[in-house]
């Protein structure tokens, strides 16, 4: 009989794969990844997956519950602290294990297999999936600006009253999807280029976006925010102030400065997630050990640097405090900016009429680079995955051509198209935010459980501020969560649900890994 343990075997055990963490996916023998990304890829490739459309959007809801430019500020200031501990503490479990499946594998060796895979039963199901879904929809509306009879209520095949069904915006995010996951078949330098070129492109215009606010800020914008000594700028922001935990509540609860904060983190946060899907192709990268530490953090700081600035601009520009009936575009505020795209209010008093287009081009380049980045990325976990007994086979092979994980790409695609499909990519994207933050935590907690049980690994990059910066993510995020159960229970609970039909499916892929191994002696 044959005595040699499968990963699946190990991991199903509980014991660890490998004494020094260097058996992993992507050890067996060829074909094997192509190292052609270098530090200027890998950084925008974290760049490129952060930027989306969330920057020119989220504010508008964000400052209807905080009610105070020094809480937008803070609020986003919060989210670029954390952001930036998170990449840093990521920085040392990527240059330990520089495998394919970045955070998959992190859990996997620090606390068990079954939070590995969990982690990327989510991620497939919902969290890299669901985004990249809206996030191709979202390059069908803007584009519906130039073109307008793209948009999602032009269907070409409806099914019921709800949005089931192809219309003219999610064929746009397909055709986009599929020409991209085409492309990332050919290779990890074509889309390591594509990344680039489009990375360049969205950070040139968010910092134009920058630029605008600098040149054209309004007087009267200026002085609604910062005026009397800086006093309009900080109103709202006391102690003692209560904020309605709903915007626009009249009888629901009220809440203090740290729960507001929080509760409106499910905003920015995830404005600026997708940070540590560069980790995803961590056997693609020349020199991982040096460049995706560095990636990571020079990728997560000249993101939230602009982030940062951009909403310094959108108050320079625009007041705060709007009313929703107001049909100028300075009397509707940041609040209640139309569709809350407080970007594209931001450019309109630049530029008016061409206001718009300008901030559709912007958007449409940045939501294109961030579908690529995350498609090339995600495939790399589910291979990963795979190769561990714990998703379809055929996913865990790379192409002997272009040494890339085809089989995974089209899986994603297939799946992302269905989603889009469905119209409900939008609603499963909120019930996972809750379960994003909760496996960030555990990643990091794993970051403590690794220097505990493998005090002898080789860690070519040590976590800046370890232990007490991971140990402030880790209070900081955890606070988020509690808050998030209590206030806004349809973005937690279901996102738990999500996470934990997983735990089934993994006994079922280790059952069928164990049974497909006994065969085989």
């Amino acid at each position: 009989m044959n005595t040699t343990r499968t990963n699946a075997e190990a991991g199903a055990s509980g014991a660890p794969l490998s004494g020094n963490l260097s058996v992993g996916p992507d050890s067996v023998a060829a074909p094997q990844f192509i190292q052609g990304m270098g530090l200027f890829s890998a950084t925008a490739l974290v760049m490129g997956s952060m930027v989306g459309s969330g920057i020119f959007i989220v504010s508008a809801d964000m400052s209807r519950s905080l009610g105070s430019p020094a809480l937008l500020i803070a609020a986003w200031l919060v989210t670029a602290a954390m952001t930036i501990i998170g990449a840093l503490s990521y920085g040392e479990l990527a240059a330990m294990m520089p495998k394919a499946g970045g955070q998959y594998v992190y859990l996997r060796e620090s606390l068990g297999p079954l939070w590995g895979f969990l982690y990327g039963w989510t991620l497939f199901l919902v969290i890299q999936t669901g985004t990249i879904a809206a996030v191709g929809v979202g390059f069908g509306k803007f584009l519906g600006v130039f073109f307008p009879s793209i948009n999602t209520s032009n269907w070409i095949l409806h099914i019921g009253t709800g949005k089931i069904g192809l219309n003219t915006a999610n064929l746009a995010a397909i055709v986009v999807i599929t020409l991209l996951t085409i492309l990332n078949t050919l290779g990890v330098k074509m889309g390591a280029a594509i990344q680039n070129l489009f990375t360049s492109a969205k950070v040139l215009a968010l910092a134009a976006v920058v630029m605008v606010g600098v040149l054209v800020s309004d007087p009267a914008a200026v002085a609604a925010n910062f005026g009397a000594g800086w006093h309009n700028f900080w109103a709202g922001s006391g102690w003692d102030v209560l904020h309605a935990a709903e915007a626009g509540s009249k009888t629901g609860d009220f809440v203090g400065l740290l729960t507001i904060l929080a509760i409106v983190q499910v905003g920015s946060l995830f404005s600026a997630d997708a940070w540590n899907n560069v980790t995803f192709t961590a056997g693609e990268i020349r020199n991982p050990k040096r460049n995706l530490p560095l990636s990571l953090a020079i990728g997560t700081g000249v993101v939230l640097l602009l982030y940062v600035a951009c909403n310094f601009v959108y108050l320079s520009v625009l007041p705060l405090a709007g009313d929703p009936s107001a049909t100028t575009i300075a009397g509707r505020g940041i609040q209640f900016a139309t569709e809350d795209r407080v970007a594209t209010a931001v450019m309109e008093r630049a530029f008016s009429g061409l206001g718009a287009k300008l901030m559709a081009a912007a958007i449409l380049i940045s939501t294109f680079g961030c579908a690529n980045g995350m498609l090339l990325s995600g495939a790399r976990v589910y291979y990963a995955m795979s190769r561990d007994g714990l998703f379809f086979k055929s996913v865990g092979k790379l192409s002997e051509k272009s040494k890339t994980p085809v089989n995974s790409l089209w899986v994603q695609w297939a799946w992302t198209c269905l989603l889009c499909l469905s119209g409900s990519y939008g609603q499963l994207l909120d019930y996972v935010i809750f379960a994003v933050l909760i496996f960030y935590i555990l990643t990091i907690v794993g970051l403590f459980v690794l220097r505990r049980t493998k005090p002898d690994a080789v860690r070519p990059y040590k976590a800046f501020g370890y232990p007490v910066l991971p140990a402030l993510y880790i209070v900081m995020a955890t606070w988020i969560c509690v808050v998030l159960l209590r206030y806004k229970p349809q973005y937690t609970w279901p996102g738990l649900i999500i996470v934990l039909l997983g735990v089934p499916v993994y006994l079922v892929w280790r059952r069928n890994g164990q049974s497909a191994d006994v065969a085989a002696t």
